[in-house]
């Protein structure tokens, strides 16, 4: 008999990104007509640069001569590309990074699934909340997550740390004891950054506990305020207690093309069971070799390219044009009906909206409230639920838009239940469901 790993039926449902993906299949297909934004998965639209595109052509010839072959690759990433990285990522940023602390690999969401091999079952796991959901899912195959408790919608042994607008979307230090810690700056989904006082605290915590953070910078390149750190090991002591994973997929267009490093430094130390150090860049370069026969030649050759002056500026452009898109987003709300408050410090014309409230493919009447967040924004406080009871389904309309909340109603008549009650904190743009029921009158049944 085979029996399977049964971490797996802990996964709750089906993948995020595959459910999005399958829904929006299924509406596009019920109404051909309907033109679809998608702001589900983090996907591109804009092709790739010409400068990556001539670098790619020049490669696949290479390949078709005897003297430009290429078979089998170095596992851990040609020195060509691994050496461009040291030089524009880092050190142009007065970091200090080896080449042989460098991982190519075939996209940061296999490094983040499969760094979890080299860590033991039993290290208890931090996500943020909302998190990107690779982080979670392949914590919960490896064993790490224990239990579901389908009424708190969590897994029992996962340290959960809430990113909302009461703490600004900046998630607080655990308030206890964890090994392996994920984050991510620019966040995925909310946008956030944080400070380079703000990310130190985070290595003074991994410090004092001896814990490990997993870093993914996929978004980086988004960075527009010159405060803010582009990689972790732009703070003293990183180096020390983060692996960092970078991504070429929302820099250059590589979703379809696939290619990205993971960065382990050779002071990184993990432990056995009985408190012998171990090099994590070793036991990465392990796993690696096993199970991984390199990134194609032609790829990193793109990838090499994305650094020359062309490559950077074409790259640029495509960024720019992203960025665009935040004021795109709000604008088209607001010319459908929507009120749209925007939350955001400095240029407004040049902050990346990180999060909307209600959720996108939320059910709203035409002049409900949408609520966007910038990635630095000081954003609203908690609104109070008023009562409803009682009223009129025009009244509690009313109501609720005074407090820049929404409603979805249930029924006819007066308000006889509502979804959060009287008091009750929420954020701004949330959506109120009422039940209505016909108020009765005097010998009525």
């Amino acid at each position: 008999m085979s029996y399977i790993n049964e971490n797996f039926l802990e996964l709750q449902d089906s993948y995020l990104f595959s459910t999005i993906a399958k829904k929006v299949a299924k509406y596009m297909e019920e109404n051909p007509d309907k033109k679809v934004i998608k702001l589900g998965i983090g996907d591109v639209t804009k092709p790739i640069v010409p400068a990556v595109l001539e670098a790619m052509h020049k490669a696949v010839d290479e390949i078709g001569t005897k003297e430009g072959f290429k078979g089998y690759g170095p596992e851990q990433g040609y020195d060509f590309l691994r050496n461009a990285i040291v030089e524009n990522d880092y050190k142009k940023r007065g970091i200090t990074i080896d080449k042989d602390e460098i991982f190519v690999s075939d996209g940061a969401k296999c490094d983040c699934g499969n760094i979890v091999d080299i860590f033991a079952k039993d290290n208890v796991v931090a996500i943020t909340d909302p998190v990107y959901p690779v982080y979670l899912d392949t914590n919960v195959m490896s064993g790490r997550s224990g239990k579901f408790n389908s009424k708190q919608g969590i897994y029992e042994n996962i340290v959960y740390l809430p990113v909302t607008s009461k703490n600004n979307f900046k998630p607080e230090l655990p308030n206890k004891k964890v090994d392996m810690i994920y984050l991510c700056f620019p966040n995925n989904p909310t946008g956030t950054v944080l400070s380079k006082e703000e990310l130190k605290k985070w290595v003074d915590y991994a410090k004092e506990n001896n814990s490990i953070i997993l870093y993914d910078s996929a978004y980086e390149a988004y960075i527009t305020e010159k405060d803010i750190p582009h990689s972790i090991y732009e703070i003293e002591g990183a180096k020390d207690v983060c692996i960092e994973f970078r991504s070429f997929s929302k820099t250059a267009g590589f979703t379809g093309v696939r290619c990205a490093y993971v960065v382990v430094p050779k002071q990184l130390k993990g432990y056995t069971k009985d408190g012998k150090e171990v090099s994590l860049n070793k036991l990465w370069n392990r796993r690696t070799c096993t199970k991984f026969n390199g990134v194609s030649y032609i790829v990193q050759k793109a990838a090499e390219a994305t650094y020359s002056i062309d490559g950077r500026r074409q790259i640029q452009e495509n960024i720019n044009y992203y960025m665009e898109n935040a004021k795109i987003i709000k604008q088209g709300l607001e010319d459908a009906g929507f009120t749209v408050k925007t939350y955001v410090k400095g240029d407004p014309n040049s902050i990346l909206v990180s999060e909307q409230n209600p959720k996108p493919g939320s059910q709203l009447s035409k002049d409900s409230i949408v609520v966007l967040y910038g990635s630095d924004s000081n954003v609203a406080t908690s609104i109070s639920v008023p009562d409803l009871k009682g009223l009129t389904a025009s009244q509690a309309k009313t109501t609720l838009r005074d407090k820049n909340l929404n409603i979805n109603i249930e029924g006819s008549g007066y308000v006889s239940t509502q979804e959060y009650s009287k008091d009750e904190q929420v954020p701004e743009g949330t959506i109120i469901k009422v039940t209505l029921k016909p108020k009765l009158t005097s010998g009525g049944q």
